[in-house]
């Protein structure tokens, strides 16, 4: 089975899901909710964990997370591991509860935040479970809407902070923005067949791709090369090394060596992990062997080309950095 990504830093946020094996149900009835909740403040007090958003669903779970000191992996071990011993204890089963790793999207601190809160609560909404938000027993909302102590482990200052400043407000506020329509843009992302690693903004995103790509790629982690640059970046910065127009990248005469070429379709292999075929298509070449040819001669330079070298390195260096180009 291939390693998920795991993109782990101080005070990151993540919306982290997970279902039961082959769609079974995870909670039984209130005392499973009741323990799994019961967990989740444990994980608060034991790793630091602020947990903004809860919902817990027959089948699976959403959370919303931050972790201040850079340990979900940790955090979702002891999670996902007491309950399905304790699950296992109270129904007389043994083996595995949940279908296997959790998913775990990067999220950028900001107004995705509020959106994922609202998508989180109205996940029985949605399911047709219950009518309203307010009437579903087993999800965060009604720490938002309550000042009760028994809902101060719930990290929601952040996330009301950011719908009002004046604490009188915050309640009536959270109300109206639960009441407002989601965003279809933002449905959709959650309907697609593979979900993102990283939600944001671009700027938001190209930093973790910067920060984050050449430590965890890695062939037993498919997800990490949602991490490399885009083809069109890659095009981009080498134009504009090489001061040319993107047209000459697609350009090709027997016996010439295009450098600018070469480099682009050296990176598509090396960075994006491009096949020879698909790298082909991008460029305009019929000819996957073509693609291969270019490819391994570029590399042979590489070995005797000290200048070469400095030419590519300056090239990754800008297409991996976090300034757009």
């Amino acid at each position: 089975m291939s390693r998920p990504l795991r993109i782990e830093y101080p005070n990151a946020w993540y919306h982290v899901m997970n279902r039961g094996r082959r769609g079974e149900q995870v909670f039984g009835g209130k005392d499973d909710y009741e323990e799994f909740i019961s967990i989740l403040r444990e994980a608060v007090e034991l790793f630091s964990l602020k947990i903004s958003s809860f919902c817990l669903m027959p089948n699976h779970y959403h959370l919303l997370v931050q972790t201040p000191d850079a340990n979900l992996s940790r955090c979702m071990r002891h999670i996902n591991g007491v309950y399905t011993q304790r699950y296992n204890g109270s129904h007389s089963l043994d083996g595995q509860l949940f279908r296997g790793r959790y998913k775990a999207i990067v999220v950028a601190g900001d107004s995705y935040l509020l959106q994922l809160i609202r998508y989180i609560h109205l996940n029985p909404v949605r399911a047709g479970m219950v009518v309203e938000v307010g009437h579903y027993e087993w999800s965060s909302h009604k720490g938002y809407v309550s000042r009760a102590k028994k809902w101060d482990w719930l990290h929601k200052a952040f996330i009301l902070s950011m719908l009002t400043q004046d604490p009188s407000l915050k309640e009536k506020k959270y109300r109206e923005f639960m009441g407002e329509e989601e965003a279809a843009s933002f449905l959709h992302i959650f309907n697609l067949k593979k979900l993102p690693s990283v939600l944001g903004d671009n700027p938001f995103i190209d930093e973790i791709k910067a920060r984050f790509f050449e430590t965890k790629r890695h062939n037993e982690v498919p997800e990490s090369k949602r991490l490399a640059p885009d083809i069109d970046r890659i095009m981009r910065v080498i134009c504009d090394y090489y001061r040319i127009d993107k047209d000459r990248l697609f350009s090709m005469k027997r016996g010439a060596c295009n450098e600018a070429r070469a480099i682009a379709l050296y990176l598509a292999r090396h960075l994006r992990g491009e096949t020879l075929n698909s790298i082909g298509e991008q460029f305009g070449i019929e000819n996957y062997s073509t693609v291969s040819t270019i490819i391994g001669r570029f590399k042979v330079r590489l070995k005797s080309d000290r200048t070469l070298n400095r030419k590519l390195d300056q090239i990754k260096q800008v297409i991996m950095s976090q300034e757009q180009t």
